[in-house]
């Protein structure tokens, strides 16, 4: 079975193609992005009305790329799929619009998928099924723990009462003066910093929830900046990496902390890792070390699967149409989409 999918559920435009059959791993066919960062980089963020209008021109020549790399014509696809939501209202409606259109053209099944169940899937790609675990979604608009028992059965565990991890990474670099994004930039400028040079706070590690708060940190890095330079409140050159090191130790911490303590209470002795954030290579070693300590198994998405993509899409879809899923063409985008109740 051959399902292509699309994402667009902010700037990137994205096209997949998965094959696969039940029980066995998927076998990813294509995958085509286009990147719209430098296009918003001179904004310091996403202009919603530029990327929809640049989805639009990248969409179907990426849709031709795919079928190209994948030796298919659009008759040979059995089923279409597209990012429904959670994201920009905009962008969602020009990929959502397109798969059903292709979906209705060949008179085949169209599946709406969430956002963060592609990412939520991602690390399984190029498994034989996706055992029980606790998932750690972890991007710039999502900080969130769930407990899976299979694919379709989530229980939300914690989820960030203010910033995601992610956006408290863009912000805090926006502070420091560094390029958007920011998250990579502070992730560079930490490698030749000490993680301990600056005491920030780690939040809501003695509560007794597992939902997540960045908003404190955040703010104490500001004070910082202010205390250290009272006349503009801009990083000494000198402080840059320490700043960036510290401020990047306190998140680590927090997200580890939370996810091993998910991990006990629902007695799960896997834990996934993805979204971009997880890209983060000091977050990827700091888990690999804590889970072989508690003797946990660590799975993470790969590289390539772990920013807004197609492929963790079509894979979500390929599972949810194996289970006999399928949804009407006049079905609406929800850019406030949640994963679970």
């Amino acid at each position: 079975m051959r399902l292509l999918a699309i994402e667009s559920s902010c700037d990137e435009t994205a096209v997949a193609i998965i094959e696969g059959a039940p029980g066995a791993p998927a076998t990813l066919l294509a995958s085509k992005v286009a990147s719209q960062i430098e296009l918003h980089r001179v904004y310091g963020g996403v202009v919603p009305e530029l990327a929809s209008r640049n989805h639009s021109l990248h969409l179907r020549p990426l849709v031709e790329q795919a079928l190209a790399d994948a030796h298919l014509s659009l008759r040979e696809i059995d089923a279409f799929a597209a990012t429904s939501g959670p994201g920009l209202a905009s962008s969602l409606l020009i990929g959502a619009t397109a798969a059903k259109a292709l979906a209705a053209t060949t008179r085949k099944p169209f599946l709406a998928i969430n956002h963060l169940e592609g990412h939520l899937l991602s690390p399984f790609i190029d498994r034989s099924g996706v055992p029980p675990h606790v998932a750690l979604i972890v991007s710039g608009g999502h900080t969130l723990l769930l407990d899976v028992e299979k694919p379709g059965s989530y229980r939300k565990l914690g989820t960030t009462r203010d910033d995601a991890a992610g956006e408290a990474f863009d912000k805090v670099g926006k502070m420091l003066g560094l390029p958007y994004p920011g998250g990579p930039e502070v992730e560079k400028a930490a490698v030749q910093g000490r993680p301990d040079a600056f005491d920030f706070p780690r939040s809501m590690m003695k509560d007794r929830s597992l939902d997540f708060s960045f908003s404190g940190l955040k703010t104490a890095v500001l004070y910082t900046l202010t205390d250290r330079n009272p006349v503009d409140g801009t990083p000494k050159e000198d402080d840059l990496p320490d700043l960036c090191a510290s401020f990047q130790q306190a998140v680590i911490d927090v997200l580890i902390h939370k996810t091993l303590r998910a991990a006990t209470t629902s007695n799960r002795r896997t834990i996934a890792l993805s979204g971009g954030v997880s890209l983060n290579r000091s977050l990827r070693t700091a888990f690999a070390r804590a889970t072989d300590d508690a003797g946990i198994e660590l799975t993470t998405a790969d590289p390539a699967l772990c920013t807004d993509n197609a492929a963790m899409i079509a894979f979500a879809g390929l599972l949810r149409h194996q289970n006999g899923e399928c949804w009407p063409l006049d079905s609406d985008i929800d850019p406030a989409m949640p994963l679970v109740p």
